[in-house]
C-alpha cells in the first residue's frame, strides 16, 4: 500500500495538469529504507512528448548523486497519461528499474488536464504489474 500526504497527491496532479498535453513526471523522494514519500521533485520530460516520458539522463544522475547525499532513495516514480487511463503501459514497464518504489500513474485523459483525473499507483517487479491502494493522509 501506498500512503501519501494529500499535499503531495496534490502537487503530483498539478504536475500532471501543467504539462498536459504531454505527460508529466518525477520522482518523490524519502528517507532510504523508510517507504515515506516526503521530497516532491518534478522532472522534465526529456521526450516532451504526449504519449511517453523519459528522464533526461544528466537530470536523474544529479538527482541519484542529491538523493545519496541526503541518504534518499526514490519513494515513488510518477508520471502521468494524457490520452489513456492510469495503467502502465508496455513501455512504462520495460522502464521500471527501482523494484523498491511505487509506481504512480495520473491520468487526464478527456479532461484537457482540468477536470476529473486517475490516480493510481503500482508495482512493478521483473515486468510483473500488481496495483495496489493509495491512502491519502493530512499529515506524514
Amino acid at each position: 500500500m501506498l500512503t501519501i500526504t494529500q499535499a503531495l497527491v496534490d502537487q503530483i496532479v498539478a504536475h500532471a495538469r501543467k504539462d498536459h498535453p504531454d505527460e508529466a513526471c518525477g520522482v518523490v523522494a524519502g528517507p532510504a529504507g523508510s517507504d515515506r514519500p516526503e521530497r516532491f521533485v518534478p522532472m522534465p520530460n526529456a521526450a516532451m512528448s504526449p504519449t511517453f516520458y523519459e528522464f533526461d539522463s544528466g537530470d536523474l544522475l544529479r538527482l541519484y548523486r542529491e538523493m545519496d547525499d541526503r541518504d534518499e532513495e526514490p519513494v515513488v516514480v510518477y508520471h502521468s497519461h494524457t490520452a489513456t487511463e492510469a495503467y502502465p503501459s508496455r513501455t512504462d514497464i520495460s522502464y521500471a528499474n527501482e523494484p523498491g518504489a511505487h509506481y504512480v500513474l495520473v491520468s487526464t485523459a478527456d479532461t484537457d488536464g482540468l477536470g476529473e483525473f486517475q490516480f493510481r499507483s503500482f508495482r512493478i517487479v521483473e515486468g510483473q504489474v500488481a496495483e495496489e491502494e493509495v491512502r491519502i493522509t493530512e499529515t506524514p
